[in-house]
């Protein structure tokens, strides 16, 4: 853990080493002023004070305020450029598991879930964040503090060092208790957040579905519960904290009272003067806080190696849909797409979910697949876009393996809409730029009237410009599918996927749409995934799906003549008469 740690820091601190330098540089300056600074008191209380010298006093507390001053610059520079070091470090770390993010598939984005990744992005990364600020802060001043203060101390008297070693020990031994016991309660605590996260956005996506089935009390219930898991780790590691700075505190000062109560005795015999023992007290405090603040890194560190952990895992994942190592070159977009006995299944699976599909997607005709829940539909049009991986056979768009394309070549080809559409914070005009960020408003208000969507956004007072909230949540089912199936439109594809598109609309407007759609999408292949016969009874070709295997094909008409599987869906969903 603690060596995943070390390589999140190094990799990502690594062109920071120059405001690094400067930290360090201004830490070493900042020590040694506070280190000299306690001698020169010294001086004054015994050669100034005692011997009533006033031009010595004023000398040397003038260079004593002229050291204030540096060391106070310096310590103000060090903390800007560590803060500095810092915030960019958490800046490039977000960016990495953002852009690393970007790049898993599906099977990746399941393995994590979404929680855990938006922890990992924020949580982790600022506990591993605060772990370097504090460690550019006070790591390099404390050993030399430490040692340094040692050396001083000493060198003002011997025969009161025990009680440095004393204390030092003292606060070890109360540090590495607490230390050991805290860092499994880290790792426990960062997956309560986790859960958390995941119950909270659960709740807050799902609102509609909780208040419509009365469920509030058993999800009030679930957040109380998964709350006092955190509640309770978070309590058990502030007991430890709460332990550790009174008992701190009690060193500090049991030392400072042994201090006084022997040296005492070794001023009355002549050994030290007062000022030495003033001296001596003060480098006793520099060592202590200098332990106590090494004792705050220790405690950051388990944390922050848990986050560390936990991000790293993130960044050596590889996606199960890697690029290709040298894309293929680019075809003419075609829109032609082969699925050549293509099978899939996913990692574990006791049954694959497609099996040896083969069939054409050709432009200028719309070919449909139907079939029951679970039959494999929306597996199939996954494949198209690459978001998995054929596990037998391949996928090819315009003569080219989908696995040999470079992504973002495949992925302008396609227009998905998948089922279920979602939208942007933004405004309408933004989210139907999604994949053409340079299309005209005439491009935008073309799409929404082929998507029957023209007349509800011209009802808005903002029009193209009206706000739309994250997920689409301020528009109705039925207007975020003519949304989606818009911004597909605007992006003019050579392929265009409606992955069960279509059905919040209502029959008349279905219909409607489809109309409209037939002119749009002519020099294109277009594949529409259906619940609803009425949806695809004018496809060129339409199959039919069962348990992964195509078992049936051909246009309406054929498939309610001579396909038994394709009878019993009509007859399940439209009159004796609509059927004929």
């Amino acid at each position: 853990m603690i060596s995943r740690l070390g390589r999140v820091i190094n990799r990502y601190v690594k062109p920071y080493w120059g405001l690094i330098a400067i930290v360090v540089v201004l830490q070493i300056i900042a020590t040694i002023m506070s280190l000299y600074l306690p001698t020169l008191n010294a001086r004054i209380i015994d050669q100034g004070v005692v011997l009533g010298d006033t031009d010595y006093i004023w000398r040397t507390g003038g260079v004593m305020l002229l050291l204030s001053a540096i060391q106070a610059a310096a310590q103000i520079g060090a903390v800007w450029a560590g803060a500095n070091t810092a915030m960019q470090f958490g800046r490039d770390l977000r960016a990495a598991l953002f852009h690393r993010t970007l790049s898993f598939s599906t099977r990746e984005l399941n393995k994590f879930g979404a929680p855990s990744l938006i922890t990992r992005n924020t949580n982790d990364v600022q506990q591993v964040q605060t772990l370097i600020q504090m460690t550019l802060v006070m790591l390099v001043s404390a050993p030399i503090t430490m040692v340094g203060g040692v050396f001083m101390a000493i060198r003002e008297d011997f025969g009161l060092s025990w009680i440095i070693l004393a204390a030092v020990v003292l606060l070890g031994i109360g540090i590495v208790f607490v230390i050991t016991k805290m860092g499994p309660l880290f790792e426990v605590m960062q997956k309560r957040i986790d859960a958390l996260n995941r119950v909270l956005r659960e709740q807050i996506t799902g609102i509609r579905v909780v208040r419509a089935f009365v469920r509030e009390p058993f999800e009030s219930r679930r957040f109380e519960q998964t709350n006092a898991l955190l509640v309770d780790t978070t309590t058990r590691v502030g007991r430890l904290m709460a332990f550790l700075f009174p008992f701190v505190g009690l060193v500090m000062n049991l030392s400072t009272v042994g201090v006084m109560w022997f040296g005492a005795a070794r001023i009355e015999s002549g050994d030290i003067q007062v000022g030495q023992l003033t001296a001596f007290i003060s480098y006793l405090m520099q060592i202590l806080i200098s332990v106590m603040m090494t004792t705050m890194l220790l405690m950051i560190a388990p944390r922050a190696a848990v986050s560390a952990d936990r991000i790293e895992e993130v960044l050596e994942t590889e996606s199960s849909v890697a690029p290709p190592d040298t894309p293929a070159t680019t075809p003419e977009a075609r829109g032609n797409v082969h699925f050549e006995r293509v099978s899939f299944a996913y990692p574990g699976a006791e049954a694959p979910v497609l099996k040896d599909l083969t069939f054409t997607l050709q432009p200028g005709r719309t070919t449909a697949i139907i079939g029951s829940t679970g039959s494999g539909k929306s597996t199939l049009v996954n494949l198209i876009p690459r978001l998995f991986d054929a596990t037998e056979g391949s996928v090819k768009v315009d003569g080219v393996d989908v696995r040999d394309y470079d992504q973002d070549a495949l992925w302008a080809r396609i227009g998905l809409v998948p089922q279920k559409p979602y939208l942007f914070t933004g405004t309408i005009a933004s989210n139907l730029r999604y994949g053409k960020p340079d299309a005209t408003d005439e491009e935008i208000w073309q799409a929404l009237t082929v998507a029957q969507a023209g007349d509800f956004v011209r009802e808005k007072d903002g029009e193209l410009e009206s706000p739309i909230s994250q997920g689409g949540t301020n528009v109705s089912g039925g207007q975020r599918q003519r949304l989606a199936i818009a911004r597909a439109l605007v992006k003019r594809p050579s392929v265009y996927v409606f992955d069960d598109s279509f059905s919040a609309l209502d029959v008349t407007t279905d219909a409607r749409l489809r109309a409209a759609l037939e002119p749009e999408t002519r020099q294109a292949a277009v594949l529409v995934v259906a619940q609803r016969v009425s949806t695809i009874t004018g496809a060129d070709e339409i199959l039919v799906l069962e348990h992964g295997e195509i078992v049936g094909r051909g246009t309406h008409e054929q498939l309610l003549a001579d396909n038994e599987t394709y009878q019993e869906i009509v007859s399940s969903q439209l009159s004796a008469e609509e059927a004929a």
